[in-house]
């Protein structure tokens, strides 16, 4: 695993990571972290599931 590219424990579970140079700044990968947060056995499931719910009330989670 490079420097820029860890894995990181959080409460015993592992959550991806990526480190971005240019802007100097750590990424997480977001079904890691819904993993961790709601305990989920299915954080991809959970994580569109509330994708969808946020598009509906007009919030968006990423850029277009």
């Amino acid at each position: 695993m490079s420097d820029h590219t860890q894995i990181k424990i959080f409460e015993e579970k592992k959550v991806r990571t990526i480190w971005d140079a240019e802007k100097e700044e750590w990424y997480f990968s977001v079904v890691a972290v819904v993993a961790v947060l709601t305990e989920s056995d299915r954080p991809r499931k959970y994580s569109n599931d509330l994708k969808k719910k946020l598009q509906q009330e007009g919030s968006e989670l990423s850029e277009k």
